[in-house]
């Protein structure tokens, strides 16, 4: 599996957590094992890891957001974001703007037609900064 793909387990775990945030991570993880593919260790670990630093990339987020509220964002672009924004910060192995790009991409896949951009111009103020 690449790391493309273990990035896009990660999103849909933490997508799929938005919709039931008072399940515990062994509980979605188990569901999407059962259900979709086998968990890969990036997948597991980077869902685990912004679910526990949730708040503080929001803080983040929300400071490069122009004209909006972090709740306006949809539960797609605010998973893709948080997951940008936690390679960005905390996975020292991946440049900064391959996580963007990925994100890009992710955004294209499973957003709106024009949110890529959105989420572009978002962890590109981030870096900006």
């Amino acid at each position: 599996m690449n790391r493309r793909e273990m990035r896009e387990q990660a999103f849909i775990l933490l997508f799929e957590k938005e919709f039931f945030p008072n399940s515990d991570y062994l509980e979605i993880e188990n569901i999407y094992s059962e259900n979709i593919s086998p968990l890969s260790e990036y997948g597991k670990e980077a869902f685990e890891n912004v679910s526990a630093k949730k708040a503080e990339l929001d803080e983040i987020i929300q400071k490069y957001l122009k004209g909006w509220k972090i709740g306006r964002i949809s539960k797609v672009n605010i998973s893709i974001l948080r997951l940008a924004l936690y390679e960005i910060i905390y996975e020292e192995n991946i440049p900064a703007n391959v996580s963007v790009n990925e994100a890009v991409e992710l955004a294209k896949k499973f957003s709106g037609a024009e949110d890529y951009s959105f989420v572009n111009g978002v962890l590109g103020s981030y870096l900006r900064s």
